[in-house]
């Protein structure tokens, strides 16, 4: 089963105000906004709206998904790491009589805060309207399915669905991703030729099929 939506680093760098905060982690985006709407205006929230719109992978470990832990120098026990300072759900460094642990998972084990997937790589397309001419680049998920990129390109052209979508005359799989339709990512020669990725990035035609369906 493939997951619900991909999001590029792009896309989660916008969502970056106390209104609408997105993080990602360990290959996941998720939205903290009901979090930090739940705990306004307490100082715990301050690591976490510092790092609005960001990755924050390097807050956990890995293996176990959990934040990365140290031995407490003064006490010698096992701590949570959490250089930018204490945060939601994080217990204080010693035992205190306001804590209460009794909000169930913290909130980086809740899955009722996760939207999505960090796409691994993205990349960047030209797609071009053979009708109108207009070409339009569009940063996408390697991930992503052709119908997947089509509704990103909706915003452009809501008709978007009543063309065939070709690459070197060769109509493509909706179905399939860039690669699986044998269009290889480029950047990387791209960077090491020094090309212009805008000029010469793989390019997808569009043809008119006489209709006007929207989605």
């Amino acid at each position: 089963m493939r997951p619900t939506k991909y999001f590029t680093p792009t896309e989660v760098s916008l969502h970056n105000t106390l209104g609408d905060l997105w993080v990602s982690y360990l290959g996941k985006v998720y939205d903290l906004t009901p979090l930090v709407n739940e705990f306004k205006g307490d100082v715990l929230l301050k690591p976490i709206i510092e790092c609005a719109g960001k990755d924050i992978s390097h807050w956990f470990d890995p293996k176990t998904k959990d934040i990365l832990t140290h031995i407490d120098p003064l006490s010698g026990c096992v701590k949570y790491y959490t250089p930018r300072g204490r945060f939601v759900h994080v217990p204080p460094p010693c035992p205190r009589t306001d804590w209460t642990n009794d909000f169930g998972r913290p909130w980086w084990r809740d899955t009722q805060y996760e939207v999505g997937l960090l796409s691994v790589k993205t990349r960047w397309i030209r797609i071009i309207n053979t009708l109108t001419s207009q070409e339009q680049g569009l940063e996408v998920c390697s991930e992503e399915t052709l119908n997947e990129i089509l509704q990103r390109y909706l915003r452009y052209n809501s008709h978007a669905a009543s063309y065939t979508w070709k690459h070197d005359c060769v109509n493509l799989d909706m179905s399939k991703t860039l690669e699986e339709n044998g269009i290889p990512d480029e950047d990387e020669d791209f960077y090491n030729t020094r090309m212009d990725r805008d000029l010469f990035s793989q390019s997808i035609c569009l043809y008119f099929n006489d209709d006007l369906t929207e989605l």
